[in-house]
Formats: structure tokens, C-alpha cells, sequence
């Protein structure tokens, strides 16, 4: 990150040839030195010197005498250096080499950034001194502590803070207590006392049932990388304390630590704030699978076996006091071997109160949840339905598959929802299963961030870099960036989504009267303050509050809807005071229903209209209006000085990332630009311009539009009338012709306006970006924005910005002038072309253009997950 060496992203492919346990002769190295004072005091202390991350193999030498080395790069290492330092000034000197053997076990899908990244300190202990704690806090509230105690001494405990019933420990109530452990040596005299945060709570699997405090919770989670745009891997804690704020604001309460163990400080602030903890050990060889020698896997190598253990052994040792962590996790994407049942074991000799978890263990061997990558939502509900048969495993490789043992364990999606680019999509469907089984416990998504790093031009100008911008090779593009909040934690269109899809009250209307379900696992709603309001034509009208009704944790209940004015009634639970993570006000969930007004039809008077044609324009003018139509293309090229050019049918968009990197079918820009909807071809066949009466003009246009090289095709008919009020009505009628592929980008209007028309009204959906499958967060309301507000700038660019359940739009400029267009469903409106959104790597090679792209769909495809997942259903 500050040029010596340089950033290198790979997905699964290992950057270097793959030939365990050797490593290439070039390898990039760093050398590290400074000095350190030691304090008199420390005289005849215990001094150890610790290192919390170091990529990915280190050498140590304190005043010139080498201490040790290290492997393990998310892994503390301990070195006694009791014996080499002494008051006053010190040097210690480091040696970091990028590849080491151990690096075959580190094939994570993220950025190569290699050197010491996390916190370096010295500890200074008592020659007695207390060497290991470890604390069992169940929920019956009786407290284990076992000790281990380097010389003779007597040990005591104190829980601070414990005056009744102890308060258990949960994501929505993150109660914890703070332990006090004592060491006295024989004569009663006070040597040493180590504080330590409890809290009280039980995970258990009961049958197919994943179980916090008794309860079959729903993990509503995140996949999160240690990833900063400016620092790479070496996270501020500052940075920490945003992204679960973030989280919590957001109504995320679990983290899956993809796919290492992470900074100490953060399993801290997970206990603090409240959060579920995979942890995750740092194991991946995810590189075999191109290699296709499996055989060499270290996984599966018994030669490996007490590297792959002792990384399950130091992440245990280091994080099993934490309350947050529910569950260890083997690894990620390193098929499952003979070194995955060794650390299981060991795992259990270590900490028996959690489960083991790993998502490559297909046949279900050793772990205790089902875990799953991507699932399909068939597949999800034969799972609830218990029809799960071999043929529907085999997909995911599991075989000789035992189908007992497998449908008697719960079901983790330990990642779905592909949040790369544009997207994710279809998450209501998932939620809507997993809701409805107690089997089913929930899901992190992929993933937290985008990892690009940030970059300036000469100019100043921002832009956020990814796989192949330093010169990496091979690289992965923008894989990297698959987030739900951009580099610079700003929250994505998909964030939002996801907030509204897991939001812990459901809000239903039934008639007069609301039907609300409290969807928290542990918690009633008093903590909530309950507000309505009412509006209409873009104003609130009418608001209040009503009493927040009691209902326990996973009930529901019904309350009476106030009697309000027309227009759009909207119900919103938020915090009824501050807390940790949010102040008091901040919305937790929402509902909206339509109260219906008497509709008046305005009528405008029609004015007469005149024609003027030649045998390749027609001219229509009238007191409200001036129109010019193409007739050799079929196309208004004037229509009051509000339009440049169009509209025109258009079928294609700015391919999405899901789009571009969906597998086998559905990989949708692959099968799209194949059948050419790319380089689609207009061809007039005929336009027929008639005056209906004296105030109004009907052109009829048959068109046919279809690729180059194929057959296939759409014949098209333009019915554009035009009336004397200054109106243009445009009815479209399109067949398909020939074998097309079985879904279409849009099907829509496309035309362009003066770059000044630049002030956009409408009903629907909003105020964000909106497509048929991630709707679910924005509301319906009037809302007005500027043409770059409804810009969204993915890192790659691509398909952006467009809104949804439109009734109406309206283009104006700075002084009202404009046009309002009506009857479609979506719009979307960029200063670029669709060409020019497609052809872009970076937000920087988009340059405005003179004029506004607008789009009226009357469908819009939608965006899935298809890039590491299903496609949109």
C-alpha cells in the first residue's frame, strides 16, 4: 500500500505455480527495523513480544538475536524475549517474505498484500503470572472459569455488576459482564488481575434446530473481508466500529469472518455490539480446483495435517472466551480431506459448546450444519419440505451421501445473495423461505465490501482500483468488488435492500387494520417508538404516533389503522432511544398502504393541429405544439425542443456484473451479445401519416428491429397520436420472430433530451434505484431528484439507476420547462449512453455527454445474483 511491492487480486488461482510445498525463488521481501525503549520497572518481568498479523512468514531479531519465526498470516505469534531485551534502548528487526509453504493454505479470494499489517507490542507479566483463561458462561447463568498459572499462586474471580438473575447474552440485548481474575502469590499479596468481558449464553443444535438461548435464531448475516480502500488490510479500529454500525443500522446481526480469523479488537466490539461470529479459520487452497490434482491438496495431505491443526488451535486459543462466536468454521473451499477431520477433532477437545462448521464438508461428516453456498430456492424448499432426495445433492457433489444424516442437521447459507456490482437481487424470495423453518437459519451474504483500493488521477479525480489496474497478472478483474458498501463504506442500492428484506417487524395491512409479526428471536417491541404518516402530491399531510403494542418475540398482533386523508399511509418503528450503534428516531422497519382518493379526469382543450408532409418528414404544428417525424427512420426528432433524438424501441442494456458473470445458463450478456441484442438493426417498412380530425394526428410506423447474421427478429408498429393539447401518445404493438434468447435485457423506449432537462419528478418507487427484483426498500411516494442523483457509481460501471412502479415521470429544466411521460412501469435517465456505460472499466473513463439518455420500460429484466449465484427468478 505504500509502493514497496504491489497489490496482486486473485480469485481462486494462486499467483505463482503450484508445486507444494516450494515456492517461487522471486520472492518479494521486506525488511523491517527500529528501536524500543524498556522501562527500569520491567526488570525481572517476563517480557514476550507479539505480532497479531504478519503476510506471510517472518524471521525476528531483538538487539541482534534472532527470536523466532512465524507462519499463519491471520494468526498472532509469541516470542519469549526475556532473555534479549534490558532497559533502556532496544532494536528489533524484521524479515517478511511474501510466499512461504504456508501460503498454499491462504488462497482466499481477495488482495495479495503482504507484510505486518496488524498491531505489534510488547507484554510485560510477572515471573507468576496467569498463562491461560478459559471461561464456560452458559445460559443458566453458572460461570466455569479454568486457569493455568505459570509458578504457584492462588487464583480468584469476580464478576463485576452481579446483583440478580443474570442478563443473557444476545445480538438484540448484548449484555455482558466483566470478569475480574485474580492471581495472589502464597502469602495473599496481589500479583496480577486480568479483566475479562462475559457473557451469559448457550449454542446448541437440537436435532435439525441451530439454537441461541433455546431459541432457533435467524442468522441474518454478512461475509466481511478486513479490508480498507487507503490501508488494504491493515483496518483502523475506527474503520471496525463503522462497519458494524453500519450493520446494526441496517438490521445485520452475524458475520461470517471470510475466510480468516480477524483483527483480536474486533471479536471485542462483536461482543459490544451484538453481533453472531462464524469464525473462521485461515484455510483456503481453493487454487487446486484449476489445477485439477486435488491429490496435492494440503487438506487432504496427511504431511500437512499439523499446519492445518495448529491454525485451528491458535484461533481457538485466542477467541473461545468471546460470547459473539457461535460457531468455528474449518475453513473455506479446500474440499474436504483427512486434515479437516483432524482438526475437527481437535476442535472439540478444545471447546465443546460450539459446533463446527465448513461448507466444503458436502457429505456431512463432521459438522454439525448443513452449510451451502448459493442455493437455489427450489432447492431451499425441498429442504423445508423434508422431498430432499440424492439427485437434488449431486449438484453440489456430494455423494455417497448418507440422506439420514443429512436431513437431520439445519441448513446455513453461509453465502448467497452475490452482491457484486448491481445487485444482489431476488432477496425477498430467500427470506420468505427461511422464515418459514425453523431448519433454515439464515444466511450471510456476499459480501460486505467492495475491496478496491483507492486511486487519483493527475487531476485530483477519484477512482477506486481492482484486479489488473497494478500491473497484476494473472489477476481476477473486479471480482474484487462485490459488496454491500462501496470502498468507502457508503451503503450500496443492495444495503438498502437488504435492511427492508430482514427488517425485524413485518408489517402487513388488512383492511382497516395492520398486521404486524415481531420478528425478533428475544425481544418484544418496547424499545420501539411507533409513527404514521400520510402523503400526498409530495407532502405529508397528516402524521402521529401510536402506541407501540405488545407483542413477545416471534408473535404477531394486530392494531387498528388510524382513519386518515387520502394518499400514501405510511407505519415506521424506530428507536425510541439512543443506543450504542444509532440515536433515538432512527427507522427500524417500515409498511406503506394507499388510501384512495375520488379521481378527477382533467381534460385540456384540443386545439386544431396542421400537417405538412413530404415523402421523408412530417411536419405537425399547432398553437401547444411543434413536431417534426423521420419517416425514413421512423423516428420524432422534434417535439417542442424537448427532444434530441428517439424514442425508439431498444431492447438492451448496460450489462451488469451478474450479468457478465453468471454460470453456465446463466450467464446472461454471453447469451445476449451471441444472439446479437447488442447490434440490433432498425428497418423502416412503412409510415402511414393521417389526420383523424382537426385536432388530432395518428403516424403509424412498422418497424422491424433484429440482429445482424440471424433470422430471428421483432416486427414493430408505432401508433403515435398527436392532439391538439400539445400531447403525444406513442402505443407500441411488438411480435417476436424466430428463435430469440429466452429472456431479454429491457423492452422499452430509448430516446435522448437536452442536457439541461435535467430536473426529474415522478410517482413510484424511490427515492433510490429500484429494479423488479430488489424493490422491496424503496417507497412509494412522490420524490424529485436531479439526473446525476439517479446516477449510482459501481466501481465497474454498468446498468444503474433506474426506478421502478412508475405511474408517472416528469423532465424539466431549471425554469419548468418539460414534458411528463405516463403508462410505463420504470424509467431510468444518465448523462451517458448505454454504449458508453458498457464500454467503461472505471467510474473515470465515463465523460457526460451533451445531452440525457432517457429510458421508459415497460419491463426491465431483473438482476439476481448470477455472478456467484442464481440468476433473477
Amino acid at each position: 500500500m505504500h509502493g514497496h511491492g504491489r497489490p496482486h487480486y486473485t480469485n481462486v488461482q494462486y499467483p505463482f505455480p503450484v508445486d507444494p510445498p516450494r515456492v517461487p525463488t522471486e520472492n518479494p521481501t521486506g525488511c523491517y527495523y527500529r528501536e524500543f525503549q524498556i522501562d527500569a520497572a520491567w526488570r525481572g518481568m517476563n517480557v514476550w513480544l507479539r505480532f497479531e498479523g504478519v503476510d506471510s512468514i517472518f524471521h525476528v531479531w531483538v538487539n541482534g538475536v534472532e527470536v523466532g519465526c512465524s507462519k499463519g498470516s491471520r494468526l498472532p505469534a509469541e516470542f519469549d524475549v526475556t532473555q534479549q531485551v534490558r532497559p533502556g534502548k532496544n532494536t528489533i528487526s524484521a524479515r517478511v517474505c511474501q510466499w512461504s509453504d504456508g501460503t498454499y493454505l491462504e488462497d482466499q479470494d481477495m488482495w495479495w498484500l503482504s507484510g505486518i499489517f496488524r498491531d505489534v507490542y510488547l507484554l510485560a507479566r510477572p515471573a507468576i503470572h496467569i498463562a491461560d483463561i478459559r471461561i464456560h458462561a452458559p445460559a443458566t447463568g453458572k460461570l466455569e472459569v479454568q486457569t493455568d498459572v505459570i509458578g504457584e499462586g492462588v487464583v480468584e474471580t469476580e464478576l463485576l455488576g452481579d446483583t440478580g438473575p443474570r442478563r443473557l447474552w444476545s445480538p438484540e440485548d448484548p449484555h455482558l459482564y466483566t470478569l475480574l481474575v485474580k492471581l495472589k502469590d502464597k502469602a495473599g499479596r496481589l500479583i496480577e488481575v486480568v479483566p475479562q468481558r462475559v457473557g451469559f449464553r448457550t449454542v446448541e443444535i437440537k436435532g435439525d434446530r441451530f439454537l441461541v438461548n433455546g431459541v432457533a435464531v435467524k442468522l441474518k448475516g454478512v461475509n466481511r473481508h478486513e479490508s480498507h480502500p487507503d490501508h488494504g488490510r491493515a483496518v483502523p479500529v475506527e474503520a471496525m466500529i463503522e462497519d458494524l454500525r453500519l450493520m446494526k443500522q441496517h438490521n445485520i446481526n452475524a458475520i461470517r469472518t471470510s475466510h480468516y480469523p480477524d483483527d483480536p479488537r474486533f471479536y471485542d466490539l462483536c461482543d459490544e455490539y451484538g453481533f453472531y461470529v462464524i469464525d473462521e479459520c485461515d484455510l483456503e487452497t481453493h487454487g487446486f480446483n484449476i489445477t485439477k490434482n486435488w491429490d496435492r491438496n494440503p487438506a487432504n495431505d496427511p504431511a500437512w495435517e499439523a499446519a492445518c491443526v495448529d491454525r485451528m488451535e491458535r484461533m481457538i486459543a485466542r477467541d473461545r472466551n468471546h460470547p459473539c462466536v457461535v460457531m468455528w468454521s474449518l475453513g473455506n473451499e479446500s474440499q474436504f480431506g483427512c486434515n479437516h477431520r483432524a482438526m475437527t477433532i481437535r476442535t472439540r477437545q478444545l471447546d465443546p459448546t460450539r459446533p463446527v462448521h465448513y461448507e466444503g464438508d458436502s457429505t456431512a461428516e463432521v459438522t454439525d450444519v448443513i452449510s451451502r453456498m448459493y442455493s437455489h430456492i427450489d432447492f431451499l424448499a425441498k429442504i423445508i419440505d423434508g422431498k430432499e432426495k440424492i439427485e437434488d445433492f449431486q449438484q453440489y457433489g456430494m455423494v455417497n451421501l448418507d440422506p439420514t444424516r443429512y436431513t437431520q442437521k439445519p441448513f446455513f447459507l453461509c453465502e448467497y445473495a452475490h452482491a457484486m456490482g448491481n445487485g444482489p437481487g431476488g432477496l425477498a424470495e430467500y427470506w420468505d423461505l427461511i422464515y418459514s423453518s425453523d431448519r433454515l437459519m439464515g444466511g450471510c451474504v456476499w459480501e460486505w465490501c467492495d475491496h478496491a483500493i483507492r486511486q487519483r488521477t493527475a487531476d485530483g479525480r477519484e477512482w477506486f482500483a481492482y484486479g489488473g489496474d497494478f500491473g497484476d497478472v494473472p489477476n481476477d478483474g473486479n471480482f474484487v468488488c462485490d459488496g454491500l458498501v462501496f470502498p468507502d463504506r457508503s451503503p450500496s442500492p443492495g444495503l438498502i435492500e437488504y435492511k427492508k428484506v430482514i427488517e425485524p417487524v413485518k408489517i402487513e395491512f388488512v383492511g382497516d387494520r395492520v398486521r404486524l409479526t415481531n420478528r425478533y428471536d428475544f425481544s418484544n417491541l418496547d424499545h420501539l417508538r411507533l409513527e404514521w404518516s400520510v402523503t400526498s402530491d409530495g407532502d405529508v399531510v397528516e402524521r402521529g404516533t401510536l402506541p407501540t403494542p405488545k407483542i413477545a418475540p416471534r408473535s404477531t398482533g394486530e392494531i387498528q389503522l388510524p382513519k386518515t386523508k387520502p394518499g400514501v399511509l405510511e407505519l415506521s418503528f424506530k428507536l425510541a432511544a439512543d443506543c450504542l450503534w444509532a440515536k433515538a428516531g432512527h427507522e427500524i422497519a417500515w409498511g406503506q398502504t394507499e388510501i384512495p382518493a375520488e379521481q378527477k379526469l382533467v381534460v385540456l382543450p384540443k386545439r386544431e393541429l396542421r400537417v405538412t408532409e413530404s415523402a421523408t418528414r412530417a411536419e405537425i404544428t399547432g398553437d401547444n405544439i411543434h413536431l417534426t417525424f423521420d419517416k425514413v427512420r421512423a423516428v420524432i426528432t422534434d417535439w417542442n425542443g424537448l427532444l434530441r433524438t428517439g424514442p425508439r424501441l431498444n431492447f438492451w442494456r448496460a450489462t451488469t456484473d451478474n450479468d457478465r458473470a453468471g454460470w453456465g445458463p446463466q450467464q446472461y450478456a454471453k447469451m445476449w451479445r451471441e444472439a446479437h441484442l447488442d447490434k440490433l438493426q432498425h428497418r423502416t417498412d412503412s409510415v402511414c401519416v393521417t389526420q383523424v380530425d382537426a385536432a388530432t394526428v395518428q403516424i403509424v410506423a412498422r418497424v422491424r428491429i433484429a440482429p445482424p447474421v440471424f433470422a430471428c427478429g421483432f416486427a414493430c408498429e408505432y401508433t403515435y397520436t398527436v392532439t391538439g393539447d400539445g400531447g403525444v401518445e406513442i402505443a407500441v404493438n411488438v411480435d417476436s420472430q424466430g428463435e430469440l434468447p429466452p429472456t431479454l435485457p429491457r423492452v422499452g423506449l430509448q430516446f435522448t433530451v437536452p442536457a439541461n432537462c435535467d430536473q426529474v419528478t415522478w410517482h413510484g418507487r424511490g427515492p433510490g434505484e429500484a429494479y423488479r427484483d430488489t424493490k422491496q426498500a424503496q417507497r412509494l411516494g412522490w420524490w424529485r431528484a436531479t439526473v446525476n442523483e439517479l446516477y449510482t457509481p459501481y466501481i465497474f460501471p454498468q446498468e444503474n439507476g433506474n426506478r421502478t412502479d412508475v405511474r408517472w415521470v416528469e423532465f424539466r429544466d431549471a425554469r419548468g420547462v418539460g414534458f411528463r411521460a405516463s403508462g410505463v412501469d420504470n424509467f431510468s435517465a444518465h448523462r451517458y449512453t448505454t454504449a458508453d456505460l458498457e464500454s467503461a472499466r472505471h467510474t473515470i473513463d465515463l465523460v457526460p455527454r451533451d445531452f440525457i439518455t432517457v429510458n421508459l420500460d415497460h419491463q426491465h429484466n431483473g438482476i439476481g445474483s448470477g455472478g456467484c449465484g442464481p440468476g433473477p427468478w
